[in-house]
């Protein structure tokens, strides 16, 4: 499998993405013809070999009109997909938009179609999103791997006025991936690069075992006190070693006085502090009484944060917790259109053969209540809507498909 590791030891964004695919040995006109397809109007693109710190990096520059308008959501979802994209570019692109308009949305209190873009929504970092798409098939990337990633720190000024770092939106997009700060006074994860990165990334971790072929620099747009401000990407084969295993730790208490209204409550605090999983099992404890085993999964960066939560949300007085393993599929979500409206897909692939799909409970519930019809036909039409445009069953080889 061709693999690529995302080295983000000073953080990561749209350009230093497309900079480091370029510096892998991609031409940077392949990218540039493929982001024209979007008609995004007049705009030049530049790249030069500039030093950050001691490293030279590829730094890709976009010239584009300086009056831009404010794009809303619909607008861009709209522009990719009349564009004539591979199926594998248009549908990353629209789910990256689609992360990054979730977030805006819940943020700001908007419903999606009222999220307009302000920076994500200019040509260049519209540029940069679907021009790493585009870059990803280019280079026949199978599996992205990230390492954590540097957030920096201080304060940031943007449409919104001076926010901290990182950004509201990037910290968002970032909910279960593990992060740190190296002290440095400056955002250097941004929204476009948190987009990119939490949606397309397989898993996160150490450098995979891996026989090296290609390695980029890309460089960031100014340079910084004590470390290079560059992104490195290394790209080649997986080694029988790199099975996308990850290492996750599983906590458990059993639990036989608390209250059951409890649990629920329990379980969306731990999953939006970033548990992978929460689970009940009925056990039956000492002297014979009825319990509850809790079982939370997570990734190391998560664990102290969860064991706590266990003391401050549940009556136990005990915790424990063992290393396993997980070998997951790569998993996407792209959307349909159905005659009731926009489902989205929950599909998981294996080395680019579709192995399940299924269509969005909550997506299928809503419409079937404000269309008035019964929730099958709402999952039937999405399931065939989904198996026709992509030209695939799960569990077979993906075929191409008529362009959405």
């Amino acid at each position: 499998m061709r693999i690529a590791y995302l080295d983000c030891f000073s953080g990561v964004s749209g350009d230093m993405l497309l900079g480091a695919f370029v510096g892998c040995g991609l031409e940077l006109s392949q990218v540039e013809q493929e982001v024209r397809k979007l008609d995004l109007g007049d705009i030049r693109w530049r790249q030069e070999q500039v030093k950050r710190g001691m490293l030279m990096g590829t730094r890709i520059l976009i010239e584009a009109p300086p009056e831009q308008p404010s794009r809303k959501y619909r607008d861009i979802v709209e522009r990719i997909q009349a564009a004539p994209l591979s199926q594998q570019v248009q549908r990353q692109a629209l789910t990256i938009f689609r992360r990054l308009g979730e977030v805006e949305a819940a943020l700001h209190g908007w419903t999606l179609d009222q999220v307009h873009f302000h920076e994500v929504g200019a040509v260049d970092s519209i540029a940069d999103i679907v021009g790493s798409c585009a870059a990803i098939e280019l280079l026949k990337i199978e599996r992205l791997i990230c390492s954590p990633l540097n957030l920096g720190g201080g304060t940031v000024k943007c449409d919104h006025g001076t926010l901290p770092v990182p950004a509201p939106a990037a910290l968002e997009l970032l909910k279960g991936i593990p992060v740190y700060s190296s002290g440095v006074a400056a955002e250097l994860v941004t929204p476009t690069g948190a987009a990119v990165v939490s949606s397309l990334v397989a898993s996160f971790g150490p450098f995979p075992a891996m026989t090296v072929e290609h390695v980029g620099y890309g460089a960031g747009s100014r340079n910084l006190e004590g470390t290079p401000n560059v992104l490195r990407i290394a790209i080649g084969e997986a080694t029988s070693v790199e099975t996308g295993e990850e290492k996750l730790f599983m906590l458990e208490a059993n639990l036989d006085d608390m209250n059951p209204q409890v649990f629920n409550f329990f379980t969306e605090r731990a999953l939006a502090a970033g548990a992978l999983d929460v689970f009940f099992t009925p056990v039956q404890m000492k002297k014979n009484r009825p319990g509850v085993l809790l079982s939370v999964l997570c990734r190391p960066a998560q664990r102290e944060k969860l064991m706590e939560m266990y003391f401050q949300e549940t009556t136990t007085i005990g915790v424990r917790g063992y290393e396993v393993f997980r070998r997951a599929l790569e998993r996407e979500s792209v959307s349909v259109q159905t005659s009731y409206g926009e489902v989205r897909i929950k599909v998981a692939r294996q080395n680019g053969q579709v192995m399940h799909f299924s269509p969005e409970f909550e997506d299928c519930r809503r419409l079937a209540e404000e269309n008035a019809v019964p929730l099958k036909k709402v999952l039937e039409e999405a399931t065939f809507t989904f198996w026709r445009e992509s030209g695939t069953q799960a569990g077979s080889p993906a075929k191409k498909g008529k362009r959405r």
